[in-house]
């Protein structure tokens, strides 16, 4: 009975992203509730300062969509930038997950993790969609080559 309220309050509580939406397109028109569409919307790397990624991904409208019980398409795209001097705050740990976003009521999730390619002096942030039962295929990736600020122009 504790784990169902515990889930229950999970699903009440929005995973909330530090992403701001830049902006968004309908794609299907829904008599009831919100349209579907897709949305565009940006975030910095907490750990690396003079990064900025995009991401664009589909949100479900309709009444469930209005009401936040729909669950979301696993594809999302993903465009990284240099938008500064590139600093890195601490060490970066491969793998570690900077963006995540609920995208269903409670079982699913988008998220973005991070790597660092030293040999090529390169960081690559790949973004996917997860479930607790199992994990969705669907992916893509950017990689931004580590520069100093101002020598690609």
């Amino acid at each position: 009975m504790r784990l169902a309220k515990a889930l229950v309050l999970l699903a009440l509580c929005p995973m909330t992203g530090m992403a701001r939406e830049i902006g968004e397109v309908d794609t299907a028109f829904k008599w009831l509730g919100p349209n579907h569409k897709i949305v565009v919307e940006a975030f910095d790397d907490p750990k690396v300062e003079g990064v900025t990624c995009y991401l664009s991904r589909a949100k479900t409208g309709g009444i469930k969509g209005g009401l936040g019980l729909a669950e979301d398409r696993a594809e999302a795209s993903i465009a990284c930038r240099q938008v500064g001097p590139i600093r890195m705050s601490e060490a970066l740990e491969d793998g570690e997950v900077v963006f995540k976003e609920r995208t269903s009521l409670v079982f699913k999730t988008m998220q973005v993790v991070r790597f660092f390619d030293e040999p090529r002096n390169t960081l690559i942030y790949l973004v996917y969609s997860d479930r607790v039962i199992e994990g969705g295929p669907q992916n893509a990736v950017t990689a931004i080559p580590v520069l100093p600020w101002g020598a690609s122009r």
